[in-house]
């Protein structure tokens, strides 16, 4: 019996994150034995913020390198540049003309900017985004995706799409996928507490060089409560990261440190740094080693992309033979 087909994909906008890996790349590689897996970085998504040639093509490999340096392996899973599948782009048109003007002012990131005023700064990329990630699913012949429970207006607006798509032209054209919805993902907060995110700058990046991640862990911020008092561990950011990295027997230690006084937040910060950088020491070297060979990177890029194509080209066929476009 054939594996389901899974797919996902990252935005290439900058060095991956702790909740990037929590979030996205650790379970994506997980699934990488039970499922047919296509991963790829979304350099046309990044397209919408990023305007620097060299900052793009650079986080690309940063982010293959980061993929790699974790256990994907090659030869289970494609992984692939976004813009290597030109063909994303024609379907999105597609879709585009069988998508409502309704369903993308739903969408929660045009809300959001909207909703904060910066309504006349939104780009058409920006609005339409929900078209091209559509595309990136369905072109796939996608059968799950997966999503956090906040991720779950995508796969529901993608199926929506293909919907539309097969009853204008009346066939079963394109594939509805379904969302895989991880229930045990934790939000991880950034250092400011919000949720860590690019578009907040509150991240820590555990794969920098030692002094640069100590420099972010020790910027978490913390109330002001004096060295010598009791503290609540379950309001501390500090104390909520060091939670995703520890045993049982070493969050009950910490938590007692925290309730039993005369334990700083410098304390619980060191402790952290140093959990973190114990933890990531293994994938650090890797990816050091593998970010310098942008050689074997560009393979790797390549040979997800050839490993796709023959997919690519099946549902192409049959969306243009059903739109009428190119030679019958």
């Amino acid at each position: 019996m054939a594996k389901k087909r899974s797919l996902s994909g990252i935005k290439p906008t900058g060095f991956p994150h702790l909740g990037n890996y929590l979030g996205m790349i650790r379970p994506a590689i997980d699934l990488q034995d039970e499922y047919e897996s296509f991963y790829f970085a979304a350099d046309y998504h990044a397209l919408t913020t990023v305007h620097d040639p060299k900052a793009l093509r650079h986080s690309v490999y940063e982010l293959t390198a980061y993929f790699l340096a974790f256990g994907l392996d090659p030869e289970k899973a494609a992984f692939f540049r976004q813009s290597d599948v030109p063909e994303v782009t024609e379907l999105t048109w597609m879709l585009d003309c069988v998508t409502h003007m309704g369903l993308l002012e739903r969408a929660h990131a045009y809300k959001a900017a909207k909703d904060e005023g910066r309504e006349k700064e939104i780009s058409h990329g920006l609005f339409s985004y929900p078209v091209l990630m559509a595309s990136d699913i369905l072109i796939y012949d996608s059968d799950i995706v997966p999503v956090g429970k906040d991720q779950i207006q995508h796969v529901e607006m993608t199926r929506d799409m293909a919907q539309k798509f097969n009853h204008a032209f009346g066939g079963d054209y394109l594939k509805l996928p379904e969302a895989k919805v991880r229930d045990d993902v934790a939000v991880v907060p950034g250092i400011d507490g919000r949720k860590m995110s690019k578009s907040y700058n509150n991240l820590i990046e555990p794969l920098l060089p030692p002094k640069k991640l100590k420099k972010q862990c020790m910027s978490i911020e913390t109330d002001s409560t004096p060295l010598e008092d009791p503290k609540d561990p379950d309001t501390c950011n500090v104390f909520a990261l060091y939670k995703l990295f520890s045993s049982a027997d070493e969050i009950m230690e910490m938590r007692e440190n925290y309730e039993g006084g005369d334990y700083g937040y410098g304390h619980a910060k060191l402790a952290l740094y140093e959990k973190l950088v114990d933890y990531f020491a293994p994938y650090r070297e890797k990816y050091v080693d593998l970010r310098e060979d942008e050689e074997y990177l560009e393979e790797v890029l390549a040979h997800g992309a050839a490993k796709v194509r023959p997919v690519v080209e099946g549902v192409m066929d049959r969306v243009r033979s059903a739109t009428g476009l190119g030679r019958p």
